[in-house]
């Protein structure tokens, strides 16, 4: 397993044929592009193929979220994710937040992770 920290290189094509395996939707190419050009990018390959990526937005002083966290079905529970944490946490200027299913709250747990404030969500206005 390959990892690279701060993934300049990740192609939006990559990114979203991982996105597409875990999580349903449309996702616009340019979009993706755009979006992976304003996050600090740690990425797992297995050879030449994209397994998991980690994905930080961040102020580089004060705030830093976890955006996703993404790892192909046939990888899972092997390390990878729990790997992109570590790097994620030995490699961002500041602390990082982010929200959690309720089914992977026992993931983040083992992995060091400490529960913090509610989040909450303000929904795009209709139209």
């Amino acid at each position: 397993m390959e990892y690279r920290v701060n993934d300049r290189a990740l192609e939006a094509a990559s990114f979203l044929a991982l996105v597409g395996q875990i999580w349903q939707g449309d996702y616009d190419a340019e979009q993706a592009r755009d979006a992976l050009s304003r996050t600090y990018n740690i990425t797992a390959y297995d050879g030449a193929q994209l397994v998991g990526c980690l994905r930080i937005l961040t102020d580089g002083h004060y705030f830093g979220t976890i955006t996703e966290l993404l790892v192909l079905p046939a990888y899972q529970r092997q390390g990878i994710g729990s790997k992109l944490l570590r790097l994620a946490q030995a490699h961002t200027p500041t602390m990082l937040y982010f929200g959690a299913q309720p089914d992977l709250e026992a993931f983040y747990e083992k992995n060091g992770c400490k529960k913090s404030m509610q989040s909450y969500l303000i929904p795009r206005p209709p139209g």
